[in-house]
């Protein structure tokens, strides 16, 4: 088997997406509560010094321990994989030739092959804007000093993410919305974040957007539909863009749209024996559903029959508090022609959240209405990404509501917010004891 490299191995997640992301998240939040927690009263605090060289380091060191770990060193000890360092693109459906990084080419011949190339960070085309050094996710992630302003263009995962997490580290941060933050989720999710952001200092401008952008003496200048800002850096966080452009795909007949690859169920494209999965297909882009499009694809090549399901797909962002969901909300089930029930707990109703002193946000449930089946979870809380993988496996088993109000959870949980939200289909949860079964 031979493996096709331009960059570094490991691609997004590993290098500059979810692990460098989490560990600077990470410590962002121990620096928020370090600065304040609710229980401040009985406990003192103090602002820490923030030396963002030495958080860089032990960030990069990490990630370096886990490509080699996870990557290089099994590709080491592969004899049956051979690794070329270049970029490839298709001549024919049974032929590729590879530019290599060391100078030349070499052409590779294959009975079937795995397209995985993933995506970069895309930029809006705001006059101006590429004429300026701003940031990308991958070049904020790896900044050695801090901004002391950030202005943010974007309100999805990334954008929001990384601002929460520079304005914690010490950043005055600006989030500049199209519409208004996360606007592919409930309503109720982007206000319920939103509500955080501006607790914490972090200035938000909903409907506004970027018209030109300019770079003078060290300063970004944004004009806007709100009025000109300034600030020391500017991240855009946008968007991602496929990575297919250099293979020559529509030679082959591959069909794409906006440049993701188009695959089946068993991950294959419109071209027999070309399969690939992850970013630069049109797959959901989560690392752990590229994770598995791969691996079922490689059972496919090799005569197998593997499907990827994504109906009960979980997705958790990263912010505090964090954003968790499964399923359908309430207006794309409506949308799925479903005649829904809906319950939304607030968290003042979670043992959980009243004894940690951190009771903002809520868990939505959606349900169809005469069965009970339950269709989705919302879910926004302080662990909201440790409970939804349960609404997960309750979404897989068909369960309804009522199944989930009369399970066993854990008491003084997270997840007993599940069950706790389940019950108030039934139930007035506020007039039940603590713990109540």
């Amino acid at each position: 088997m031979t493996l096709i490299e331009r960059g570094t191995l490991g691609g997004t997640c590993i290098n500059t997406g979810c692990v460098p992301s989490k560990i600077m998240i990470r410590a962002a939040h121990i620096a928020n509560w370090r600065t304040e927690s609710p229980f401040d009263a009985g406990l003192s605090s103090q602002a820490p010094v923030v030396d963002r060289a030495k958080l860089l380091e032990q960030q990069q060191r990490r990630v370096e321990e886990l490509r080699d770990a996870k990557y290089e060193g099994i590709l080491r000890d592969h004899p049956a994989i051979t690794v070329l360092k270049g970029e490839a693109r298709f001549v024919d459906a049974h032929s590729l030739t590879v530019t290599l990084n060391e100078g030349g080419e070499q052409t590779v011949r294959f009975d079937r092959a795995f397209i995985g190339t993933g995506a970069r960070p895309a930029a809006p085309p705001v006059p101006g804007l590429a004429d300026t050094p701003y940031l990308t996710s991958t070049g904020a992630l790896a900044l050695d000093t801090l901004p002391k302003r950030l202005i943010v263009i974007g309100a999805s995962v990334v954008a929001l993410e990384l601002a929460q997490a520079f304005a914690r580290l010490g950043s005055q941060v600006t989030v500049l919305a199209r519409s208004r933050l996360l606007s592919q989720e409930d309503p109720a999710v982007g206000d319920a974040v939103e509500a955080a952001f501006r607790r914490e200092g972090i200035e938000v401008f909903k409907q506004t957007q970027a018209s030109r952008v300019d770079y003078l003496d060290n300063l970004f200048i944004v004009d806007t539909n709100a009025g000109t800002l300034q600030a020391d850096h500017l991240l855009v966080a946008t968007g991602r863009t496929p990575n297919t452009e250099a293979l020559h795909l529509a030679s082959l007949g591959v069909e794409t749209a906006r440049g993701a690859t188009l695959v089946d169920e068993q991950l294959q494209t419109t071209v027999p024996g070309l399969y690939a999965a992850g970013d630069c297909t049109d797959q959901p882009e989560f690392v752990y559903v590229a994770a598995a499009g791969g691996s079922r694809a490689a059972v496919n090549m090799a005569g197998g029959e593997a499907t990827l399901e994504l109906s009960a797909m979980p997705a958790v962002i990263f912010t505090d508090p964090q954003v968790a969901t499964v399923g359908l909300t309430e207006a794309e089930a409506i949308e799925q022609g479903f005649s829904v029930d809906t319950r939304e707990l607030d968290l003042e109703n979670l043992p959980r959240a009243l004894v940690n002193f951190d009771t903002g946000g809520f868990i939505k449930m959606v349900a169809e209405r005469d069965s009970g089946r339950l269709l989705g979870v919302q879910a926004v809380a302080g662990e909201a990404g440790e409970l939804i993988q349960t609404a997960v496996m309750a979404l897989r088993a068909r369960m309804t509501v009522h199944d989930i109000a009369n399970e066993l959870f854990p008491y003084l949980t997270m997840v007993e917010g599940l069950k706790l939200c389940a019950q108030t289909f039934t139930k007035d949860v506020t007039q039940l004891s603590c713990c109540a079964g």
